[in-house]
């Protein structure tokens, strides 16, 4: 067999511990990337990419950024890798140059897009001509997205503290 003809053997991670995750087995790639179906220590599981668990990317699911790590030690609330405070606060990062979070402008394109992440997956919303429509899409998935999921945390954190 020629080399190029020749194929790498796929590596199998599972058993194998990053950080808070154990590997269970392989799951359905993500876009053309191999991805791993993992459990955190804290019981919930997670599907990442080989690499984000090989670099060090990754080592929890989200649960809390790793107990005891930098963003709980600030306080911090993360469910399933979304940050309660952040979606309250509606963070816009220090490198948006557009001022609503999840919209920016494709020079290449000549046109605004519109994105949202959530629970660790990324949502492209479209590409517009218009910067109102690209902040209109963003607006309707933080109301579909983001509203129940705090409405959700407030009433069970109510439930919590009164019971």
């Amino acid at each position: 067999m020629s080399v190029s003809g020749h194929s790498r053997k796929k590596l199998d991670l599972t058993g194998q511990r990053y950080g808070k995750l154990t590997v269970l087995g392989p799951a359905a790639n993500i876009g053309n990337r191999t991805a791993w179906l993992c459990r955190c220590d804290c019981g919930r599981e997670k599907t990442v990419k080989t690499y984000h668990l090989r670099c060090g990317h990754t080592k929890t699911c989200g649960c809390q950024n790793g107990a005891g790590g930098s963003r709980s030690a600030l306080g911090l609330t993360y469910i399933d890798g979304t940050c309660v405070e952040m979606l309250r606060a509606r963070t816009v990062r220090r490198n948006n140059t557009s001022g609503v979070p999840g919209v920016d402008w494709q020079e290449a394109k000549g046109l605004w897009r519109a994105a949202i992440c959530f629970k660790g997956k990324r949502y492209y919303l479209g590409a517009y001509h218009r910067f109102e429509d690209a902040v209109k899409a963003r607006r309707l998935a933080e109301e579909n997205l983001h509203r129940k999921f705090l409405e959700e945390f407030t009433q069970a954190k109510s439930a919590g503290v009164n019971s």
